[in-house]
């Protein structure tokens, strides 16, 4: 995030993606319509995805329950005030050489690997942002309802079995539960 912080296209970006979960084609998707800045909610109903042979297309969410609305937390929806009040795009992530086209979503995939060799990090999939979003909702108390909703999943049971690892927090957290039931009974 500190190397991020020194280009704000990118910043708030990766910022967004990492407090939302959404899907790269779902992030580049994204109009200022979407935006509701007085209730910091986010609708998600448009998905952008490369086509064949170069270009990209927009199109639909992935999955009919990837369409979606979900509250922004207030960081992220601050992030995003301010970034409307400059833009003159109507996508929150438009192409940087070409506003009136969304981001592409292989340069958003390029840019992140660049991004973490000049950090000097290790290289991960743009998917693995999702994934930590997720995986660090479950470990703070999110229920998987609620998360599944979140990141548009047709059920809780697949952002379960999806995203669910088991940590030692996670084991201790489970000992604690088990152990202080058991004591209350005993």
């Amino acid at each position: 995030m500190e190397a991020l912080k020194q280009d704000p296209l990118w910043y708030d970006f990766f910022y967004t993606e990492l407090t939302t979960g959404m899907r790269r084609g779902e992030i580049c998707g994204l109009k200022w319509q979407d935006f509701d800045d007085k209730t910091g909610r986010l609708h998600i109903h448009r998905s952008v995805s490369n086509r064949k042979g170069g270009g990209i297309r927009v199109g639909e969410t992935k999955t009919e329950s990837g369409a979606r609305t979900i509250l922004l937390p207030p960081s992220t929806a601050e992030i995003l005030k301010q970034r409307k009040k400059k833009s003159y795009s109507e996508w929150i992530f438009h192409n940087p050489t070409v506003p009136e086209l969304p981001m592409n979503p292989s340069s958003a995939y390029r840019h992140l690997k660049a991004l973490l060799k000049n950090a000097e990090l290790p290289l991960i999939r743009f998917h693995d942002l999702r994934h930590t979003f997720a995986t660090h909702a479950l470990n703070s108390g999110v229920d998987a309802k609620t998360l599944s909703g979140i990141l548009g999943h047709t059920n809780a049971s697949f952002t379960l079995d999806t995203y669910t690892h088991m940590t030692t927090d996670m084991h201790r957290k489970a000992a604690g539960v088990v152990g202080g039931f058991l004591d209350e009974i005993m």
